[in-house]
């Protein structure tokens, strides 16, 4: 299509259903959360949708041809539950001020705080045109719904920037990523902490081993039924302990063993033959992201061992280059986890609002940047190694 002299058709899609999943994966480019599959299950199951506050509203731009070429993931949003970019502050401040933050519109994937790109269009359209007539789209429906904003999370950084052009704003977070230097196996990456994490990390596992405990690693057709059953219990006591209800439902689960088995990992913890925990993964491209943990037991280390150290012992095994394993967590940095900036991006319709948003994530800004300094200074490696891990 030539885009310089004319522009893609836009269209809203109520369901992800509306458009063929080949034609949708075609723009993702491997990214699990991104699937049809994926998307489409979290609406089948009543995950988002109807009843809840994740209304789909995607859109998409076709060229003159039919092709799609573009496609931006979109919710009509009534609270900021299950988004992990916390702005109930801004919500608070609205609500204050006489005016309603909600409806608010986000591009992102539901309870899913992993980076992926959100401007999706094909490689072979003109990136920028489709990239501005999806985002205007989207800031004319938050005209029409009277949205009080958009917010797009967890961007990459080429869409990053993007959107800072067009006059989003950026906001800074923090998340703990491990990177797989090429390691032979989990001895090779203990090797590189320093005496007393090194120590530290295998007490933990010597707990775990003479315990009796004992992991399999299945993907998401692999697990039997009555296996299925512990992990969706062990999933849903982790959300019960905090006095809500689960995110995600057995269904969905279902759903998504049967139609992407293989971006599932489940990592389940057996004692005495029976299952015990769990620690629900998805694999990308060429990363493990970890997502969800439960446990119907109480042994020292098994946390630790569940979400952690299995997750990066399958990396090393399985040669995946990263593993991200959620939000918060400054535990993490013991075992080899290390600060990683995140981000997202923000407009707000009311200009004494944007303001006012615009000098509390440069604030911000400040305090994450000397969080992130002072955590890197407490990583466990050697010296050495963290001198080279800086070049």
């Amino acid at each position: 299509m030539d885009t310089a002299t004319k522009r893609p058709r836009l269209a809203r899609l109520a369901s992800l259903d509306e458009i063929a999943a080949t034609e949708w994966n075609a723009l993702v480019g491997g990214d699990a959360f991104l699937s049809h599959e994926f998307l489409s299950a979290l609406e089948h199951t009543g995950c988002v949708g109807p009843g809840t506050a994740w209304d789909p509203c995607h859109l998409v731009a076709h060229s003159g041809s039919g092709q799609l070429i573009g496609a931006l993931p979109l919710y009509v949003k009534y609270d900021s539950r299950g988004e992990f970019v916390f702005d109930w502050s801004w919500a608070d401040a609205y609500e204050r001020a006489g005016m309603s933050y909600y409806p608010k519109l986000v591009s992102s994937v539901p309870f899913t705080p992993a980076t992926g790109a959100r401007l999706l269009v094909d490689p072979d359209s003109a990136t920028t045109p489709v990239a501005e007539d999806l985002v205007d789209a989207a800031l004319g429906l938050a005209d029409e719904i009277g949205a009080s904003s958009l917010h797009v999370l967890f961007p990459t950084q080429p869409d990053q920037s993007f959107l800072s052009e067009r006059g989003f704003l950026t906001r800074k977070g923090c998340q703990f990523h491990w990177r797989n230097r090429g390691y032979s196996d989990f001895d090779d990456f203990l090797s590189r902490f320093n005496s007393h994490k090194r120590k530290k990390a295998r007490r933990e596992r010597r707990r775990i081993r003479e315990a009796g405990i004992v992991f399999d690693h299945l993907h998401g057709d692999e697990p039997s039924a009555s296996d299925w059953d512990a992990v969706f219990e062990f999933y849903s006591r982790t959300f019960h302990r905090r006095g809500r209800a689960p995110y995600l439902s057995r269904a969905f689960f279902d759903e998504i063993a049967r139609t992407m088995p293989e971006k599932l990992v489940i990592a389940l913890a057996r004692y005495q033959g029976m299952p015990i925990a769990t620690a629900i993964c998805f694999r990308g491209r060429d990363t493990l992201y970890g997502r969800y943990w439960g446990s119907m037991a109480d042994f020292h280390s098994l946390h630790f061992e569940a979400c952690y150290h299995q997750g990066i012992e399958y990396c090393i095994r399985e040669g995946i280059g990263s593993f991200e394993p959620g939000t918060q967590g400054e535990h993490k940095i013991s075992r080899g986890f290390a600060p990683t900036a995140t981000w997202s991006c923000h407009w707000l319709s009311e200009p004494g609002f944007y303001r006012a948003v615009e000098d509390f994530v440069e604030r911000e800004q400040a305090h994450v940047d000397t969080y992130m300094e002072y955590l890197q200074e407490r990583v466990p490696f050697r010296r050495g190694e963290i001198e080279d891990r800086r070049k």
